[in-house]
């Protein structure tokens, strides 16, 4: 039994303080000199270091999002490998517990006042530890809202709500067993949700006309 407990903990734990090493603040502050949190919409990812320093920001810290995101996925898939025989537990708890601990790191961040991103890329990285037959789909999701409204918002808000049914039809055409369906199922919902209440003011934006536009001279 706590063996069983101290690999969960180690499991959040490890998830937890890689996710709170936010990328777009540590290239902000030592490339930039600067806070991105401190511009634009006051979050620290990919789309607010794009409109505030540039593409190579941007690139850099996509890149440093998803591969936390995977880091902390695969280390949580293999401590669950160390539980004892007898628990009953699946191995799919292991990997949907560092899945949301990364995001929630990179949400409110220990390292940085709690004041992180909204997670998008994070969960990509750790889609593309779990399952990533469907990061395609969740691509061509983001991209039929992106390209007609210039709206990066619309497209990770789409992309969050979709992700569950996606994650069920994936279980139940590969045949998993009930307890593996379930976890699938309530960990990509609990991301998911997650996600869409960070962007809790992009939508309220969207509704009343005036979230940003790429591409687009002004809000509309």
């Amino acid at each position: 039994m706590m063996q069983t407990i101290l690999i969960a903990v180690l499991t959040a734990a490890q998830a937890y303080l890689l996710g709170s090493v936010d990328t777009g603040i540590l290239i902000s502050k030592f490339v930039y000199h600067d806070d991105v949190r401190n511009h634009g919409s006051g979050a620290a990812g990919m789309t607010n270091m794009l409109r505030t320093f540039g593409k190579k920001a941007a690139a850099l810290t996509a890149a440093g999002d998803v591969l936390k995101g995977v880091a902390a996925v695969c280390i949580g898939r293999w401590l669950f490998h160390f539980l004892p025989a007898d628990t009953g537990l699946s191995a799919w708890l292991g990997v949907y517990l560092a899945a949301i601990l990364a995001v929630v790191g990179h949400l409110k961040p220990l390292y940085f006042g709690f004041k992180g991103g909204k997670g998008v890329l994070v969960a990509g990285g750790a889609i593309l530890a779990i399952q990533p037959v469907l990061l395609p789909f969740l691509a061509l999701i983001f991209l039929a809202c992106l390209l007609p409204t210039g709206m990066v918002s619309l497209g990770s808000v789409t992309m969050a709500a979709a992700y569950p049914l996606l994650t069920l039809g994936y279980c139940l055409l590969r045949g998993y067993a009930v307890q593996d369906l379930l976890i699938c199922l309530v960990g990509s919902v609990i991301m998911a949700a997650m996600v869409i209440y960070m962007h809790r003011s992009n939508i309220q934006r969207i509704r009343d006309g005036k979230e940003y536009r790429f591409g687009r001279h002004g809000k509309q």
